[in-house]
């Protein structure tokens, strides 16, 4: 057995016997600071013993001593053996606290259980990347890519990822979707084909401007993927003029117009609606809304040039996609002429998201933006421009986006009988804290968005922690708001005390804008059929921790 453990700790042994006048001359310095305490100093001279008793307290300690060597040299062997490899299905499959989180960065991946409620940016941004690569965030947030962040996160390395796991597969040749872009991750996924997703709350409102990225998706066919080179916008003329055909290059010849709008779907908040009654429709959430800084050329300045003015009578401007379907119609959408033509109302043409050539997702190279109208009329991959004397003939446009009083069903809804959406009603909507979270107590923070459509600016935000009992206005952000020409969202936010003995919240927000139209507090007088124009009081209802 002496022999067994000889060869256990005789690696360790030799290292401790180097270390043995070294901890001797520690131990005499130690000692000597304090006479009182000489005779409990841990040396390893035992002058008072007899020498059987001091040989083999010797080489106890020096065994203990060994064996802590050998365990340390066993661990650093270990660390030089071949990393653990995981397939990206492994990794997919460990999300959630009782399967541990786990991440990939690169090649590598991370068991980063333990540091979620470490995250000094709150547990639930990096529960956002859980099963999946941090690149997509970290791109977000570039602080991340820092040397001393790479430092703690290789505390938690694990392994890597399998050579052939690298890329996931592509899709078939013969699907229509197949050359779609790559999305983000942090996407929440309404439909895949066509895709539409929309962004987490608790990202919606991190920042005033939506990260391109993150910005929310409403596709309704398979994504062109244009050549800028080749790329033409027709403009048709009026009778006797001749229509332009204008190359990317040649819209950036017009004055560059900047502007920020908050674009949203006429589902935004679907969900709720189809809670109280079943309705058509992907069910959004809070986020089939965003805001970005949109530049190109002005419509009213290219439908001047090809000979456009203002009539006496009714006018629709009509947009076409290049996007289409397989029997190749395209969609479409239109807007009354008097709007497009009035350089008040800013209409692009635009090329431009966040200072960046448009993303594919998003309508590269040319879409239109409407501030304050739906977002059904900001038609993407803008190919054809026309003056009409209807409104375009598009489904979306004559059989879609139309609101109906609650009694109306499919059995008995008259399309023609409604008006398409154009400008849409107040809204607001929590995005901090989450429904179902459990707040601390003491104190609470709201925070979420407001918006209203047609240029009315939001000039107040009332927050209830009670049900709607009893109000408190948030706080909105400073982003200054042009009178009729309010075309972006104000961000709020509202810090309040938890009433004493409380274990729940019901969270409600509701937004008033400069006409004084407020949000509904129900969703039943306002359901319809489509799910459209919800924008009742929203509510999220969280717990209190004790």
């Amino acid at each position: 057995m002496l022999l067994l453990l000889h060869r256990a700790v005789a690696p360790g042994l030799r290292q401790a016997c180097r270390l043995k006048s070294t901890h001797s001359r520690l131990c005499i310095q130690a000692c000597s600071t304090n006479d009182s305490s000489q005779h409990q100093c841990p040396s390893l001279a035992f002058s008072t013993e007899n020498s059987s008793t001091r040989g083999w307290r010797v080489m106890g300690t020096l065994l203990g001593l060994g064996a802590v060597w050998a365990y340390h040299d066993h661990r650093c062997r270990a660390a030089q053996k071949s990393p653990h490899i995981y397939t990206r299905e492994e990794v997919k499959s460990h999300c959630s606290p009782e399967t541990r989180i786990w991440v990939t960065l690169g090649s590598e991946v991370f068991d980063v259980t333990d540091f979620v409620d470490l995250h000094p940016g709150g547990p639930s941004k990096l529960m956002l990347a859980a099963g999946g690569p941090l690149e997509p965030f970290w791109a977000l947030y570039a602080v991340h890519n820092q040397s001393h962040i790479r430092e703690i996160l290789a505390q938690y390395k694990i392994g890597e990822l399998s050579p052939e796991d690298k890329m996931p597969p592509a899709l078939k040749t013969s699907d229509p979707y197949a050359d779609d872009p790559a999305r983000h991750p942090a996407l929440k996924v309404n439909s895949q084909r066509p895709f539409n997703a929309e962004p987490p709350p608790e990202l919606l409102t991190e920042t005033y401007i939506t990260p391109n990225p993150i910005f929310f998706t409403r596709n309704h066919l398979p994504v062109p993927n244009l050549d800028p080179d080749t790329y033409r916008l027709h403009i048709v003329g009026p009778p006797g003029r001749k229509p332009l055909s204008l190359s990317l290059k040649d819209l950036h010849q017009f004055p560059k117009h900047e502007i920020t709008v908050t674009l949203q779907c006429a589902g935004n908040r679907r969900s709720e609606m189809s809670q109280l009654k079943e309705v058509r429709g992907l069910e959004w959430r809070t986020g089939a809304i965003s805001t970005a800084r949109w530049a190109g050329a002005r419509l009213c300045d290219v439908l001047a040039k090809a000979g456009h003015q203002l009539r006496a009578t009714e006018a629709h401007v009509c947009f076409e996609g290049l996007d289409s379907d397989p029997t190749g119609t395209a969609y479409g959408a239109s807007i009354p002429l008097a709007r497009a033509m009035d350089p008040e109302a800013e209409v692009l043409l635009a090329y431009e998201m966040n200072g960046q050539p448009l993303p594919r997702d998003h309508g590269f190279p040319v879409r239109v933006v409407v501030p304050g109208v739906v977002g059904a009329r900001h038609v993407k991959w803008l190919g054809k421009v026309s003056v009409e004397p209807e409104e375009s003939h598009s489904h979306w446009q004559r059989r879609d986006y139309k609101g109906f009083c609650p009694s109306v069903d499919w059995d008995s809804v008259d399309f023609d009988s409604s008006p398409s959406i154009q400008e849409l009603p107040v809204q607001s909507a929590i995005t901090e804290p989450k429904d179902g979270e459990m707040v601390e107590a003491g104190e609470v923070t709201v925070k979420g968005y407001a918006w209203s459509g047609g240029g009315r600016a939001v000039i107040r935000v009332d927050v209830s922690l009670d049900g709607g009992l009893t109000w408190q206005v948030a706080e909105l952000d400073r982003e200054e708001q042009r009178p009729r020409k309010a075309w972006a969202w104000r961000l709020w936010q509202l810090q309040a005390p938890v009433p004493p003995g409380k274990k729940e919240l019901n969270i409600v927000c509701k937004a008033v804008d400069d006409s004084y139209n407020v949000q509904p507090d129900t969703v039943g007088p306002i359901w319809n059929l489509r799910g459209v124009l919800s924008n009742a009081w929203h509510r999220v209802h969280v717990r209190v921790a004790s």
